[in-house]
């Protein structure tokens, strides 16, 4: 069994599709519609058949509560591992991402932490080697 596909509510796609592409640098891997609804999907340009992440509309009022509340408790949304988190902070944030959450080391991990532009906090990770 595998993991092949997660996903991230996000308030606007097209948005969302910018920001994941043009600022994080993932590759768009999916998109379609049929009828309202669009599916869409990012993956690493490191690993372009390896797993996806669909950027889902959230329209549900329920997972629009979760996703407020988890932001505002500063929890993310989704962590995504790097192999060099400093080069990858300003990278992104040269590219007018904002951090909330520069670099800092914690217990066997360097994290960062940026907003996505569409309701989700993510963290940049970085282990220990």
């Amino acid at each position: 069994m595998r993991i092949k596909l997660t996903s991230v509510y996000v308030d606007d796609q097209d948005k969302a599709l910018r920001f994941y592409t043009e600022v994080l640098g993932f590759a768009k891997k999916a998109d379609f519609s049929q009828g309202p609804f669009r599916w869409l999907t990012v993956a690493s340009p490191e690993d372009p058949d390896g797993t996806q992440l669909q950027l889902t509309l959230n329209d549900n009022p329920a997972a629009k509560a979760y996703q407020q509340a988890i932001f505002q408790q500063g929890q993310p949304a989704a962590m995504f591992y790097t192999d060099d988190v400093k080069g990858d902070y300003e990278r992104i944030k040269a590219r007018g991402a904002e951090f909330t959450m520069p670099p800092t080391s914690v217990t066997a991990s360097t994290i960062a932490m940026l907003k996505d532009t569409c309701g989700n906090l993510i963290q940049l990770v970085q282990l220990a080697r």
